[in-house]
């Protein structure tokens, strides 16, 4: 405790570089880091264990700053702590290809751990990281050698708290019983609308107690640094429970508009910014100050924390003597690399071997590479015997007093949380020793549409097992058969969406996600049963895209997905025999994949000269990138057994010739016809 009036000047600094950083972007939140820089300071420099000259170091503590409009109290933090952000970093606020944009993003800024912005995604990935750290403790923590103790802190406003993402998540890491989460509410009652009582009256430590968090309360966030301090080291003794401190504070502190919603989403008007910095006892006339003094105090907390890496890594070459085979798995894992070989356990098929579900090709794969990627974990939003996401005997991730499993557990029972699960897987894997995939019916990746977004924007590695993947899932119907989603997820920036085909796709599916280091992945699984196909095999299916059967001289080339590829395929035979048609046959497991290939390899697939067709049970949106006539679903499905539902539909092998000699009649006339893929954009792209 004891603080001075040093500590004070510091607090006041960092307010006032959010001000001045508002005001030269005019764009920003400077109300919310004027009201939360004394917790700020307290975590900062009395609690949070850190290295700035190492961002990465695995035993750091976490911070999360999931009201993430408020960022600029987090870039003040880290350009005053020694992390790679300059003073012309914080007055590039906001600008083109600064590393201070708008919202908190991970891969560009030097001690940003998650991407935040959508509010109640960070609180929920801070889970992840708890989650994490409970894990990697249960791994490889030994008598004497505690490798992982770091806590995960996590401030949040109003906003988080009444985002549904935010509830699910709470609900789980109540439920395991999360120690080393300790989230920080900014209870200011404002939000964009204006006072919370407009919206937001529930009792919210009541509902967080009932969850199973620990609470602790602050009346004065804004005076209050003793009381903040000690609130922040009675949560860190509660083992058992996640902690929730609801810290009042005033938002825009120190401003004409204090406590109102003025100061939440606007700079302050330039006599306000006056006023203040005179209170503050800044020159009035100065922008972007901060005291000399200020700057060798952070710079002594950051240097204990350089002191407490030295000796982890003390601990570390220690601990590589006598437990060999953990240190080593350990080093792997924080490499991002996978074990060498593991491929080797990839499963392979031939037309030979009996038509199987890809839901439970992919069971299969999981089966066979659990052991050889040991940081591989996985879980369920309730669907477990459906998803099939979970090995035999695989452990459980729970607290040990439940008796259902323990830390080291590489299972994850997420309960029906599916947005929750996708935010906390990457939060697992933004914390570096895990490789998270969990499993939902297709149709409800779309509940977590926001995480999955914010996977590909943050570049990690996650897996979603989707399956029940079309119509093919039959007598649940149209509400539970996705239509839009694959078009929707494909559209997505560096996500990649296959649908596999058979089971030789299925494991190629899985090698390129694992070994894509900074891509999400989401693995479209069918119910129904796939036969094998002829010429699949995992390095053809890895490109993306490949012919699935040659004809000289073809007429029309059938581009198709997953469960409908093996239709095409009996469709060839149709063609000839009724239509003395010659049809190639192309898969195309994953678009994302297919597009990074070479142009060349491309128009080997896709060539000129030939009509093509695609053919999903899906959305028809997207396809014209690649063929010239498209056979899709552009309605909702219906209820019914799924050969049934097929059969309406006409996706069988008589509905595709009809439409494909409709387009073969169509450009039989037409010269020169080049193939989608030949593009004006296409060197641009």
């Amino acid at each position: 405790m004891g603080y001075t009036d040093l500590d004070w000047l510091a607090i006041n600094a960092i307010r006032l570089l959010a001000v001045d950083a508002t005001f030269a972007a005019n764009s920003g939140h400077p109300g919310a880091p004027m009201g939360m820089a004394p917790v700020a300071h307290v975590l900062f420099n009395r609690i949070l264990k850190y290295n700035p000259k190492n961002s990465k170091w695995v035993n750091r503590d976490r911070f999360v700053l999931s009201n993430g409009h408020a960022c600029m109290l987090q870039y003040a933090l880290l350009h005053v702590a020694g992390y790679k952000i300059s003073m012309d970093d914080i007055k590039a606020f906001r600008t083109v290809d600064s590393i201070t944009p708008g919202h908190p993003e991970a891969h560009d800024t030097d001690g940003i751990e998650v991407t935040t912005g959508p509010l109640g995604q960070g609180f929920a990935n801070a889970v992840g990281l708890a989650i994490a750290n409970h894990h990697a403790a249960g791994v490889f923590n030994k008598p004497g050698f505690e490798l992982f103790n770091n806590y995960t802190y996590c401030f949040l406003g109003d906003g988080c708290m009444m985002e549904g993402v935010a509830s699910e998540a709470a609900s789980l890491a109540g439920h395991l019983q999360l120690g080393s989460l300790i989230a920080i509410w900014d209870d200011n009652h404002i939000s964009i609308d204006g006072d919370t009582n407009c919206a937001f009256t529930e009792d919210v430590a009541l509902r967080f107690k009932a969850y199973g968090w620990h609470i602790e309360v602050v009346a004065d966030g804004d005076n209050d640094l003793d009381g903040i301090e000690a609130a922040i080291k009675k949560c860190q003794a509660v083992h058992d429970k996640p902690s929730l401190i609801k810290l009042r504070t005033t938002i825009g502190f120190g401003s004409k508009l204090q406590g109102t919603g003025g100061v939440h989403g606007a700079p302050l008007k330039a006599d306000d910014i006056k006023q203040v910095k005179e209170k503050f006892g800044f020159d009035s006339a100065k922008t972007f100050v901060v005291p000399q003094e200020v700057y060798d105090m952070y710079n002594k907390h950051g240097a204990e924390g350089a002191a407490q890496e030295q000796e982890w890594n003390q601990l570390l070459s220690k601990y590589s003597g006598s437990h060999k085979a953990e240190a080593e798995d350990l080093k792997v894992r924080l490499s991002g690399d996978l074990p060498e070989g593991w491929e080797k356990n990839l499963p392979t098929y031939s037309p030979s071997d009996p038509a199987v579900a890809s839901r439970k090709l992919s069971e299969i794969v999981l089966q066979k590479i659990h052991q050889a990627i040991p940081s591989l974990v996985g879980g369920s939003a309730d669907l477990t015997g459906s998803n099939l996401t979970r090995w035999k005997d695989a452990v459980d991730f729970q607290p040990p007093s439940l008796g259902l499993g323990d830390w080291t557990g590489r299972y994850i029972r997420y309960g029906v949380r599916e947005h929750a699960m996708g935010a906390i897987m990457n939060g697992l894997a933004a914390y570096g020793t895990v490789i998270p995939y969990a499993g939902t019916f297709l149709n409800f990746v779309s509940y977590a549409a926001g995480a999955v977004r914010l996977s590909a924007l943050s570049q990690v590695r996650v897996i979603w097992v989707a399956t029940h993947d079309s119509i093919g899932l039959g007598e649940d119907g149209p509400t539970h058969q996705p239509i839009e989603t694959l078009a929707h997820f494909r559209a997505l920036p560096n996500c990649m969406v296959w649908r596999p085909a058979d089971g030789n796709e299925t494991s190629a599916a899985y090698y390129v996600a694992l070994t894509s280091k900074h891509t999400p992945s989401i693995i479209a699984l069918s119910r129904q049963n796939l036969p094998h196909l002829e010429t699949s095999t995992i390095e053809r299916a890895s490109k993306g895209a490949y012919v699935v059967h040659e004809a000289e001289k073809a007429d029309i080339t059938l581009v198709s997905t997953g469960s409908e590829v093996g239709i095409c395929i009996d469709a060839v035979k149709y063609l000839k025999e009724k239509h003395n048609l010659a049809a190639r046959v192309v898969s195309v497991p994953c678009f994302e994949v297919f597009d990074a290939q070479p142009k060349e390899y491309r128009l080997s697939v896709l060539p000129d000269g030939i009509p093509s067709l695609s053919v999903e049970v899906m959305s028809t949106m997207g396809w014209e990138r690649y063929t010239h006539e498209q056979f899709g679903l552009n309605r909702f499905g219906a209820s019914g057994a799924y050969k049934d539902v097929y059969k309406k539909f006409e996706f069988t092998p008589e509905g595709i010739s009809k439409r494909a000699v409709a387009t073969v009649e169509f450009y039989k006339d037409v010269p020169n016809i080049r193939s989608p893929i030949n593009r004006a954009f296409q060197q641009l792209i």
